[in-house]
């Protein structure tokens, strides 16, 4: 039976990796241009959650894997999570990240792409690195799928006839499969049988699609102080996210017409009378019971291997996962 476990108790198991890997990317920020290192300064260099190198770190503990590329993996895990991040502000025209004003604001569109680019293909060098096909191809796929969400969910924007179907399929892509590939990386590096790198690769991607509904909950029910981002972002970009999904198929003919009139229009200043639509339905707590049902489905996906902190690591996190406020 697994042990849950503190975020501070998770971390510890994986304290020295970790540095080594903020080290890693302190080194690989570096760059004769100034403007990219100062960018890529700016975006990574003060944090973060670091929770997919984290994720990384501790699927390489699972497996068994002792290896100097267990930090390489994890810092360019984390690159092309960062170069996401930097071209998702500008797509979406968001004013805050982590709290702060995002690269776009900071620098600039042309400056955060750009520099987004850079990171894509350091990351990529980080790959080469560890002369492990299967970690360049795999790795490969699950970038081209991440860009494929992302103009996927352009689609769906101030869209209000997006279904679940379509809801979910986006968030596999644009979030679940770099978590899946965070965790699959530490078994293609341990040379485990395919199935079993599997496994883990089921594990990351029902977290992440789990981590992505918490996410998507949080614009409406977060504290702005918490989610270092403003309240009502997704409402703004026109996201119809589960929430919004929900509610339209419970609320009555008058209040559905007004929150797809709102999706359409992307109308932030309707933050109070969305939120007062949600709570008059169960969308809230139906997002929250579907992000608990897939935490609990990657959490099965880890039983056949032995026992270990790193296993209980992994399940706490899972579990942690639909607690967070941030």
């Amino acid at each position: 039976m697994s042990k849950r476990l503190s975020d501070e108790a998770i971390r510890q198991l994986v304290q020295q990796d970790m540095q080594a890997t903020e080290a890693l990317m302190r080194a690989e920020m570096q760059s004769e241009v100034p403007l990219a290192e100062l960018v890529m300064q700016y975006a990574i260099g003060d944090g973060g959650k670091r929770f997919r190198p984290l994720l990384t770190l501790l699927s390489c503990g699972l497996c068994d894997y002792r290896g100097e590329h267990a930090i390489t993996a994890a810092a360019f895990i984390e690159f092309i999570h960062n170069a996401t991040l930097l071209h998702d502000d500008v797509v979406d025209e968001s004013a805050l990240r982590r709290g702060k004003p995002s690269a776009n604001i900071a620098f600039g569109n042309a400056a955060s792409v750009l520099v987004g680019d850079f990171l894509y293909t350091r990351a990529f060098q980080l790959m080469v690195r560890t002369g492990n096909s299967a970690v360049i191809a795999m790795m490969a796929d699950a970038v081209n799928l991440i860009a494929a969400g992302e103009v996927m969910q352009l689609g769906n924007m101030h869209d209000p006839d997006v279904d679940e179907p379509r809801y979910y399929r986006v968030i596999e892509l644009k979030t679940a499969v770099l978590f899946a590939a965070a965790c699959k990386t530490a078994g293609l590096l341990a040379g485990l049988p395919e199935a079993r790198s599997e496994q883990l690769a089921v594990y990351g991607r029902k977290l992440g699609m789990a981590f992505q509904i918490m996410d998507d909950l949080l614009d409406y029910t977060g504290d702005e102080a918490l989610i270092g981002k403003s309240l009502g972002d997704d409402l703004a970009e026109g996201k119809p996210t589960l929430p919004l999904i929900r509610a339209q198929q419970q609320l009555p003919a008058a209040g559905k017409q007004r929150l797809r009139d709102i999706i359409e229009a992307g109308d932030r200043e309707a933050i109070g009378e969305v939120i007062a639509l949600l709570q008059a339905t169960d969308a809230l707590p139906y997002s929250r019971q579907a992000a608990e049902r897939l935490a609990h489905e990657a959490v099965q996906a880890l039983t056949a291997f032995p026992d270990s902190a790193y296993k209980d690591a992994l399940f706490s996190l899972a579990q942690r996962t639909t607690e967070r406020e941030r």
